[in-house]
């Protein structure tokens, strides 16, 4: 398994390896041990999946608050997504950049998107299912978002605007400059 850094600190691009042979492959997804020599101390508490079944479908850019702020571990099980972390960590050098890597079932990897970070992905073919573990539970209360297409952003997402497919909630999120995030950036 490698960890590669990405041009934003704290986010992690996680390659898995892949034993294969005539019958197919064997892959380990994830070990505490190796993880946390990468990341730092994490556990998790709750796994999601999601399907999505239109390319273009976006979903984020999402975020929980202090006290329940999460972090995910994320991989694409069916299907292929870009999938973005946005830092937005205040203080840090890099507020408001992102990382952005393509996941697919194909390729095996993941993504770790650390607590402090708004998280969103992009689908890339039909029907994709996403599996992501979660370092602390769902909370309504503390549920936030940011807006997908906001320019001060600058994410260059694989789907036009007025194409992309979207919930009600995702059309109407705060752009950056209207953040009321509390998450602050320990050097």
């Amino acid at each position: 398994m490698q960890f590669a850094p990405l041009p934003v600190s704290g986010p992690l691009e996680i390659v898995p390896r892949r034993h294969g042979d005539s019958r197919g492959y064997f892959v380990e997804t994830f070990r505490q041990d190796l993880f946390e020599a990468a990341a730092g101390s994490t556990s998790f508490v709750q796994d999601n999946q999601s399907m999505s079944a239109e390319v273009g479908t976006v979903r984020g850019l999402h975020f929980q608050l202090s006290p329940r702020a999460q972090g995910k571990l994320v991989r694409c099980l069916v299907g292929a997504i870009l999938d973005v972390a946005v830092d937005i960590r205040r203080g840090s050098p890099t507020y408001g950049q992102h990382v952005k890597v393509e996941l697919s079932a194909g390729n095996g990897r993941q993504l770790w998107v650390p607590p402090g970070f708004a998280h969103g992905f992009c689908t890339l073919e039909p029907d994709t299912v996403i599996a992501y573990k979660v370092t602390d539970y769902y909370s309504p209360e503390h549920d936030r978002g940011l807006r997908w297409n906001d320019p001060a952003l600058g994410i260059d997402w694989p789907v036009a605007e007025d194409k992309a497919i979207l919930s009600a909630r995702d059309r109407v999120q705060p752009r950056l400059s209207e953040l009321d995030a509390d998450f602050v950036y320990a050097c």
